[in-house]
């Protein structure tokens, strides 16, 4: 990482992606350091909404950044001759990321499929560099510019903003430089994952009560962090240092059952799961089921490119201009998620009746936009969802079956299973922690998880859930992680590349 300096807040502010709803099409102010600025809300509020539109560069610039690093890599997906040029699912399903970066087809700087960004952390550092800016200069505003309520807010979010952004390197890098100030100078090197991890837990718990449920500005809705938001960006993250830190795991399975009851009993109403015949409004953005998720919208400059949605992958006529899907999946991996005699409602509603097909005819409508109809081509415009209550749920139902809790497992399961019309889970011991991350796979597939749950599960190396399983002696030695590219080394005498891959 290059060293990190002082910046000017104007320059930083409003640079990469711009305008993602009304709420962040904020106006450049001239002026933004100094005196000038930090004198009202207004100000606060401008600064804020610039922190979420670096979060939304750091993962929607590259246009794959959720599909590649989630969905697709050591996952059973296939390519057809009509899509001859998307050689990167191969790369990704045997889990080559060195072949993919080397592949000259990848490396054009005009082309979307720059995968080598992926290997730069500089766009999460943004955020965390102003996440940082931001909790200190509301913090050392007097309360006759804003008020004690609001300031502890604005800072609660801040806080949210930096955790997040750390727990999405962790999962892409592993260990990674960590700091707080917010103005840091000095050359640092990459500090324990579980450290990292530990100490964002720890930043969370002391400011997620100064988060709302839920606003009363729709499009403030599962866009801003919310309490909610919190508590399942701490589930997940104690549910990777319980898959890193095995001496401590049922600590952080417990935690995860407390941080789980909180969301689910204590949240007011303001989340729910939705019917299952309602998904499209989930992946619309703004429902009770959405804890967090970044905006877009039908307007030409607030949409994501369209390699960067996944539903445009999985589509073909008349949604695509395409006689067979960009991706499928295999069927033996297709029946083992949903059996031909079995009832779910998921596989009737989310797939077309090619579900096993394996000719590239089959097809997913989980993330169809309803809205939209069915022109041919038409980029698919939903939020992406980082976050959503049935993950929690889900999360909550595997830490109880580590806890050897299966009764309450088995509750917090079924919920999920009763959603989706399916015959619920009476299963126990390990059959039913196969059976929870099955559910995972199913419930989450498309939602950039598949890979991370292969992970921090240790799945990743066994051929019975990967389909391309991990050597042990090289999941150790990081092959789960992305490179890192070589600019970080820039006058940082104290980093090192992720040695696997480089």
């Amino acid at each position: 990482m290059k060293k990190i300096i002082y910046i000017a807040v104007l320059t930083t502010l409003f640079t990469g992606f711009t305008g993602c709803k009304k709420f962040l099409n904020v106006t450049p102010i001239d002026g933004l350091a100094g005196n000038s600025f930090w004198k009202t809300k207004a100000d606060v509020e401008t600064f804020t909404l610039g922190v979420y539109n670096k979060f939304r560069t750091a993962t929607m610039k590259d246009s794959r950044f959720f599909v590649a690093t989630g969905d697709l890599r050591c996952a059973p997906a296939n390519i057809t001759n009509e899509h001859y040029d998307q050689y990167y699912v191969g790369y990704l399903r045997r889990n080559d990321l060195n072949g993919l970066l080397a592949d000259g087809r990848y490396l054009q700087p005009e082309t979307t499929n720059r995968f080598w960004q992926i290997t730069l952390w500089t766009d999460f550092y943004a955020v965390v560099q102003e996440a940082n800016i931001l909790y200190k200069q509301v913090g050392d505003m007097p309360e006759t510019a804003i008020s004690a309520s609001d300031k502890k807010q604005y800072q609660a979010e801040a806080v949210f903003l930096r955790c997040l952004s750390y727990f999405f390197m962790v999962r892409v890098y592993g260990d990674v430089p960590y700091y707080t100030n917010a103005f840091n100078a000095e050359a640092l090197p990459r500090t324990n994952m579980v450290t990292v991890l530990k100490n964002c837990l720890a930043d969370m718990a002391a400011v997620k009560d100064n988060l709302p449920w839920t606003y009363g500005d729709a499009a403030k809705v599962g866009t801003r962090a919310m309490r909610g938001s919190a508590l399942i960006l701490m589930m997940h993250m104690n549910m990777w240092a319980a898959g890193f830190d095995a001496g401590n795991a049922a600590q952080y399975y417990q935690t995860v059952v407390t941080q789980g009851d909180e969301l689910q009993n204590q949240n007011t109403g303001a989340y729910q799961l939705l019917p299952i015949e309602r998904t499209s409004d989930i992946f619309r953005g703004g429902s009770k089921e959405g804890l967090f998720e970044i905006v877009q919208t039908q307007s030409s400059t607030e949409q994501f490119l369209p390699t960067a949605v996944y539903s445009n992958y999985v589509l073909l006529k008349p949604f695509q201009p395409y006689s067979t899907s960009t991706i499928w999946y295999d069927a033996s991996f297709m029946l083992k998620l949903y059996p031909a005699t079995v009832v779910d409602q998921r596989k009737s509603l989310w797939f077309d009746a090619n579900i096993y097909a394996s000719d590239g005819t089959q097809q997913m409508f989980k993330f169809i936009n309803a809205a939209q109809g069915s022109t041919a081509g038409q980029n698919q415009v939903n939020h992406q969802i980082v976050f959503r209550y049935a993950d929690a749920i889900l999360l909550k139902a595997e830490a109880l079956a580590q806890l050897n809790q299966d009764n309450l497992a088995q509750g917090a399961v079924n919920m999920i299973r009763r959603r989706a019309g399916a015959e619920e889970f009476t299963s126990t011991g390990q059959a039913l922690k196969d059976d929870i991350y099955y559910e995972r796979v199913r419930e989450l597939m498309g939602e950039g998880q598949y890979f991370y749950d292969l992970v921090r599960t240790r799945k990743a190396v066994d051929g019975t859930y990967s389909f391309s399983p991990i050597a042990v002696d090289a999941f150790n030695n990081g092959a789960w992680t992305w490179p890192i590219d070589k600019s970080a080394l820039l006058n940082n005498p104290y980093i090192t590349l992720n040695a696997y891959w480089n």
